[in-house]
């Protein structure tokens, strides 16, 4: 049985590239005060932003593409696939949920916080306990990557109280997040292929010292 769809590759390589696309092509439409490196991602979207559309949709591209990936990931344990697939649902209530100009927003915070909390799970909740698993999908692997993710939002967190750097704190952890699921279905591919081709090896092997 394939390990993946061809579709979930799509999708887990669309999910990087539209969120990081979005904030980059997002920001350089903000007034000169606008610095990527204090302000957070979620004041591309919030009311009163320049060209607002842009960020929001690169939110809901992001959401449908997880859910996609869930749906696909066949060789992830299925809590794994749950909690990603819930990842994309937060992320377009985050897109639903843009905050006011100059101001916050209860139900965009809380749908922010859920969204971190549920990609950072996904990892190690998505780990198999299979020892023919992928090096992406073993327990130690899944580990060490939510560890990562749980350090980089403590990160975020930190930044933000200090306003400092908390604009890269927030997009390093977002595009690990967005990008680990990739990593996953690579993974899983390469892994079906070395599958494939290696009775072929085997094969090839025989011929050449079977007797002519």
């Amino acid at each position: 049985m394939m390990l993946v769809p061809w579709w979930a590759l799509v999708s887990a390589g669309c999910a990087p590239v539209a969120l990081i696309c979005g904030w980059a092509l997002a920001a350089t439409l903000q007034p000169a005060g606008y610095d990527a490196m204090v302000d957070s991602i979620s004041a591309l979207a919030a009311q009163g932003a320049a060209d607002p559309w842009l960020m929001t949709g690169s939110l809901y591209v992001l959401g449908v593409c997880h859910l996609a990936t869930a749906i696909g990931l066949r060789a992830a344990a299925l809590s794994g696939r749950v909690v990603l697939a819930c990842g994309g649902v937060a992320s377009v209530v985050v897109a639903l949920s843009p905050e006011p100009a100059g101001g916050t927003s209860l139900r965009h915070l809380v749908s922010t916080g859920i969204g971190f909390t549920l990609l950072a799970l996904f990892p190690v909740l998505a780990a198999e306990r299979d020892t023919s698993a992928v090096w992406a999908l073993r327990p130690t692997t899944g580990t060490v990557v939510t560890v990562v993710m749980a350090a980089g939002a403590a990160w975020f967190l930190i930044e933000l109280h200090g306003h400092s750097v908390a604009g890269l704190a927030e997009r390093i952890l977002t595009a690990v997040q967005a990008a680990w699921p990739l990593v996953v279905v690579v993974a899983c591919v390469a892994s079906l292929r070395r599958r494939e081709v290696s009775p072929l090896r085997a094969a090839g092997r025989e011929d050449a010292v079977r007797p002519r």
